[in-house]
């Protein structure tokens, strides 16, 4: 394939989705090896790893994680962020681990909420959070539970706490001058964050430009296949200069534009030896959380895999079709099932509430393969 050749390059869905799976390394059963250096490749890879408070079943952080790394054990992740500080808490298109490697492409966010505070935090009086910074910096890192004498107010968003301090620590987390130096479930261990890294100054802030390239390329990375939006993802102001970017690469020939079947006029791009390469393809069976990069741009998702994911734990019980917290279940390069699960930890075992076929899902044998994968699901989500 000439390398600059700007003619789209045809994609069927399928091959597509072979390109899609090989970037997100669901086709190999151990793409990151195993033990505490494979979670720390992992997040690299992906670029985030999703952060989520439901625990009908394992929380999303360690689902997805476990999806690519089958040894993966909840205290590596401890690890990553604890003690080797591969990784950090900060926001994405939602909270999430992001490799620590990467953390100048967000100082220019916690710049910005210095100056402009947090609309989800509401208003913090300087006393408040004077406050809970002479604590810190003087007795060390702490939780929310360290603090008892709050005098409650009203929540000024839906999101925000009636705790000044809570609102303090969140403030001073997204503005970047506190981190979150250890998580036990939901339960975050604030730290100074020149403390927590033990930096003498902190990294230099990324560029305008820097900031595009690293949305893109981290979007190829995982992805395989672009889009506009699955490289902006919850960030639609990056997109003019994203698009420059692109085009400049386009014609530069490090990028070729895609077109991709059912598309219609929404352009995609890839790598070139992306496209020569293909994906190898795979029949691996993986439950999915519905936070997974797979399935959280849910466009995206309905376009490659024709399967338009509901999420349903906000919906009337009446009105839901695949349950309260259903799973997607891809087999090889084909969503098969969705099937709502809750663990009963008391009973110590995964109930399976409602199972769903998609599309030609059901097939002879592969019933049994899904339930092969949920009985090691099962051992990972009563694991301690």
């Amino acid at each position: 394939m000439p390398r600059n050749s700007s003619k789209p390059h045809l994609l069927t869905k399928a091959q597509a989705r072979r390109i899609w799976l090989h970037a997100q390394r669901l086709d190999v059963s151990t793409p990151f090896g195993d033990g505490p250096e494979a979670t720390r490749a992992a997040i690299e890879h992906l670029g985030y790893v999703q952060i989520d408070t439901i625990n009908v079943i394992e929380r999303c952080h360690h689902h997805i994680l476990w999806t690519r790394i089958p040894a993966y054990r909840r205290e590596h992740l401890h690890r990553a962020q604890s003690v080797d500080k591969s990784v950090f808490e900060y926001w994405t298109h939602a909270l999430s681990y992001v490799p620590a490697k990467d953390l100048r492409f967000f100082i220019g966010a916690m710049k910005k909420h210095r100056k402009e505070g947090h609309r989800w935090v509401g208003s913090v009086s300087k006393a408040d959070l004077q406050k809970v910074l002479t604590l810190i910096r003087k007795d060390g890192a702490l939780t929310i539970r360290d603090i008892d004498d709050d005098v409650l107010v009203e929540k000024q968003h839906p999101w925000a706490s009636r705790k000044p301090s809570k609102r303090a620590l969140q403030l001073a987390f997204y503005t970047g001058v506190l981190t979150i130096s250890e998580r036990d479930g939901m339960l975050k261990t604030y730290e100074v964050m020149d403390r927590h890294f033990g930096w003498d100054k902190p990294p230099r802030p990324a560029s305008a430009k820097e900031m595009s390239g690293y949305l893109l390329d981290r979007a190829l990375r995982s992805q395989g296949i672009v889009s506009l939006d699955s490289v902006c993802y919850g960030d639609a102001k990056s997109k003019p200069a994203v698009r420059q970017l692109i085009e400049s690469r386009v014609r530069r020939g490090e990028l070729v534009p895609v077109e991709l079947a059912g598309a219609g006029k929404q352009g995609h791009w890839a790598h070139p030896d992306v496209i020569e390469a293909g994906g190898p393809g795979s029949e691996l069976v993986h439950i999915l959380s519905p936070f997974d990069p797979l399935i959280i741009q849910r466009k995206r998702a309905h376009l490659f895999f024709d399967y338009e994911h509901r999420f349903e734990a906000y919906v009337p019980k009446e009105k839901r079709l695949f349950g309260y917290f259903a799973l997607p279940v891809l087999v090889g390069d084909d969503i098969a099932a969705a099937i709502d699960l809750k663990t009963d930890r008391k009973k110590r075992e995964l109930l399976v509430q409602k199972w769903t076929w998609i599309g030609n899902g059901r097939r002879k044998g592969l019933k049994n393969r899904i339930e092969d994968e949920l009985h090691r699901f099962e051992r990972f989500q009563l694991a301690v």
